[in-house]
């Protein structure tokens, strides 16, 4: 991994944040903040190999660029890190996927596969008889 990282951020609430790091164009993983009274809690989750200097850069752009912001160093008492090696393997939402869909069926379950085989309908089709069964919606 080379720097300088990019982040861009999925979702922020009152006390937390999510952000994707990006090495270029690459995906290198992804950071939950979570932000205490006066503690700073993270999980960064690297999709590839880094050595230990990579992840203390990341962690200490993290801290310059997003933390220190919100709490200073001097005004917190601690900021916890867990680093995790992973990758994504699936995505989960139960948003409807279908912008044409007037059914207003926002029971459904639907879900991204990492290796697509181009038929979606089919696959969660199957995937939703498996899960539901007879007691679907």
């Amino acid at each position: 991994m080379s720097a300088p990282y990019r982040l861009s951020r999925v979702v922020r609430t009152p006390s937390s944040e999510i952000y994707i790091l990006w090495d270029g164009s690459d995906r290198v993983g992804r950071v939950d903040i979570h932000y205490g009274n006066d503690t700073v809690y993270a999980t960064l989750i690297l999709e590839r190999d880094a050595t230990t200097e990579e992840e203390e850069q990341i962690l200490s752009m993290l801290d310059d660029d997003l933390i220190s912001a919100y709490l200073p160093r001097y005004e917190r008492s601690d900021f916890i890190a867990n680093v995790f090696r992973g990758q994504e393997i699936s995505r989960y939402t139960d948003a409807s996927t279908d912008s044409d869909d007037d059914d207003d069926d926002d029971e459904e379950f639907f879900m991204d596969y990492p290796e697509d085989d181009g038929d979606d309908d089919d696959d969660v089709d199957s995937y939703q008889d498996d899960i539901f069964e007879d007691d679907r919606p």
